[in-house]
């Protein structure tokens, strides 16, 4: 940031021009001098003048706020809600004048922060600078200072709607009225006022360009800020181009894709993002205007449908050419599970991808597939908009770490602050994933999978009429354990293993191949924790582990690397994380932990992991029903 005389004229001049030229018979009589002068400011203040004022004050003035009374005495239309703004005369104490400090921050506790205390003190110790606006206070806080003796700049408008905005300095804050002033005057434009045009225009006009072909080359940074910029000074292309690279880098706030909503040549691709978003936030609203900001009554029709779909998770991203056969492809792969290998062929495909047109810049629309829209983490994002794209050259980025790690072991791992996850799986060798509902899934349930789910909506699918109220049925995620071998897994937080009750649902589903099952519950609140593995073959179990906190039972021969010790606790998982390396390791098998936590996943209710009650034997049923007041 400059701060010198020079530097302030530059900035004030070319403002004050364009001002002057901006105006088309709607001044008012206080623009008569500026439109007459060309000058926005006044005659600048001597040194003498400021230096009354700091003894006035009993305050040295901040260093960009004093350059600038050297330059101009004051000023005039300070972006489009400050007509005047103080100059050595009108400069005053505010002494918390509006009552401000009583709600801005409020009560001070053990839980504010500096940034509270600097606002609790802010407006009985500030300088007021505006002297006629719309209600927008302008206070520079000497009690807010940087290392270069800069006071912060804190505005506030009952129609802000937040808390009070802070700039770091003087300069700052001029700096952004300067874009606010640009900002309106676009914005008139677009609404069909007149043309605002002018040498900085042109020169954003021309950045934003530049910053296109940036982005397709994978210069994606340089791209993004030189749109923020342009974004900034309210370019009317600017904001459509940014969003696509702040939605694929997993920023949401804000992002409307301005002005491609309401072409139909984007909106296929733009409004599904926006449209899955609204339902992330809000599942069961309608959509309202602001959503789609711009958009005809037929984008409007086709956005309700792509709402329906998105909610009931049918919706499909498609493509153009070979980047959508590679979507289909990395779609059928993500849906069993194998999300690096779905990624691995959307980067591969990615220099093949064309725009729709000159407003697209990356396949922004795969976020709203079910499925893919997953996979696009900000790493992946920053990868994907890093990779040259269109044809354009550029030098391809190195690729992102994996996402999923090898084997089973993963499963028991404590994360800081977390204590080790419930989970059961059935492991099936030699059956289609899609084909596993013969051999697993509940008396009654539909012979297909359901569609794929995100983990949380799993409990969602829990109760069903025809499931005894004994039955301890799970909702289990579906998908591929590896080469020639199927899942299904339940992850959820409570449940109980009872030996005298169980029955591995891998026993039946063993016919004609092996199974592998296990269920792992953690000790917690008192519990002892129980480990369960157990292989089938043809119907019979060959051999099973049950490790307990101070006991532990093998039947069969059971390998000696997935043996427990006889006795011993497993607080930390030591010996259930060797079990599982060794498990995956002596049948090949997997789990893909990202697509189980983060993605979605055909699912399928299982046969009973317990047995009926048997003669002599009860059970209880309880329901809890809200209270009607």
């Amino acid at each position: 940031m400059t701060d010198t005389s020079e530097d302030w004229r530059s900035l004030l001049v070319r403002w004050s021009r364009e001002w002057a030229d901006a105006q088309h018979g709607d001044a008012t009589e206080r623009d008569e001098e500026p439109l007459r002068t060309g000058w926005l400011g006044f005659p600048p203040a001597p040194e003498e003048r400021i230096r009354e004022l700091e003894e006035r004050l009993g305050h040295r003035l901040p260093p960009s706020y004093r350059t600038f009374l050297a330059v101009s005495d004051g000023w005039r239309h300070a972006g489009g809600f400050v007509w005047a703004l103080a100059g050595t005369g009108q400069a005053r104490w505010h002494e918390d004048a509006a009552g401000l400090s009583e709600y801005f921050p409020g009560e001070l506790d053990d839980n504010s922060t500096p940034e509270d205390e600097l606002l609790a003190g802010m407006w009985g110790r500030a300088l007021q600078l505006d002297v006629e606006s719309d209600a927008l206070y302008v206070l520079l806080d000497p009690g807010d200072v940087d290392e270069a003796g800069e006071w912060a700049v804190y505005t506030w408008a009952p129609w802000h709607a937040d808390v009070p905005r802070r700039y770091g300095s003087f300069r700052t804050f001029m700096e952004a009225m300067y874009r606010e002033f640009h900002q309106l005057r676009a914005g008139d434009s677009e609404q069909g006022g007149p043309v605002f045009d002018n040498t900085t225009t042109r020169a954003l006009d021309a950045s934003v360009a530049a910053a296109r072909l940036d982005a397709l080359g994978g210069r994606y940074e340089r791209a993004a800020a030189a749109l923020a910029e342009a974004v900034a000074f309210g370019r009317p292309r600017a904001r459509g181009l940014h969003d696509q690279i702040r939605r694929l880098l997993g920023e949401t706030y804000l992002v409307s894709f301005r002005g491609l909503t309401a072409d139909p040549v984007y909106a296929a691709e733009i409004v599904p993002v926006l449209v899955a978003e609204h339902v992330r936030m809000r599942p069961d609203s309608a959509l309202a205007a602001h959503n789609l900001p711009g958009a005809s009554d037929a984008v409007r029709a086709a956005a309700d449908e792509v709402l329906r779909q998105i909610r009931e998770g049918t919706y499909r991203y498609t493509a153009e050419g070979p980047f959508g056969r590679a979507v289909e492809e990395a779609r059928e792969l993500a849906r069993w599970g194998d999300t690096d290998a779905a990624w691995h062929t959307l980067r591969a495909a990615l220099p093949g991808w064309r725009p729709l047109s000159a407003e697209h810049l990356a396949p922004v629309g795969l976020c709203a597939d079910p499925l893919l829209g997953p996979l696009i983490t900000p790493d992946r994002g920053r990868e994907l908009l890093a990779t040259p794209r269109a044809g354009q050259p550029g030098d391809t980025p190195p690729p992102t770490a994996d996402l999923d790690p090898a084997g089973l072991a993963w499963l028991a791992e404590e994360t800081p602050g977390t204590s080790r996850a419930w989970y059961r799986f059935v492991l099936v060798e030699g059956v289609a994933p899609a084909d596993l509902p013969s051999r697993i899934a509940a008396a009654g349930e539909p012979t297909a999978l359901h569609a794929p789910t995100p983990p949380r909506n799993a409990l969602r699918f829990r109760a069903g009429d025809h499931v005894p109220p004994w039955a301890d049925t799970a909702l289990a995620a579906v998908g591929r354990a590896g080469s020639g071998w199927s899942f299904a897994f339940e992850a959820r937080s409570y449940g109980n293993f009872d030996e005298r009750r169980f029955v591995s649902p891998g026993l039946a589903a063993s016919r004609g191949t092996r199974t592998v099952t296990v269920w792992s519950c953690p000790p917690r609140d008192q519990r002892p924790g129980v480990f369960h593995l157990s292989v089938a073959e043809n119907g019979e179990e060959r051999y099973a582990v049950t490790a307990r906190d101070t006991t532990t039972e093998h039947r069969g021969p059971v390998p000696e690397s997935l043996r427990f010790p006889p006795d011993g606790p497993d607080e930390h998982g030591e010996h259930e994380r060797r079990v599982l390396a060794a498990l995956a390791t002596e049948f090949g098998v997997r789990l893909p932990r990202f697509a189980l936590t983060r993605g979605r996943l055909h699912s399928l209710r299982t046969r009973p992991w317990n047995r009926a009650p048997g003669p002599g034997e009860s059970y209880v049923t309880v329901r809890l029903v809200p209270h009607q007041p």
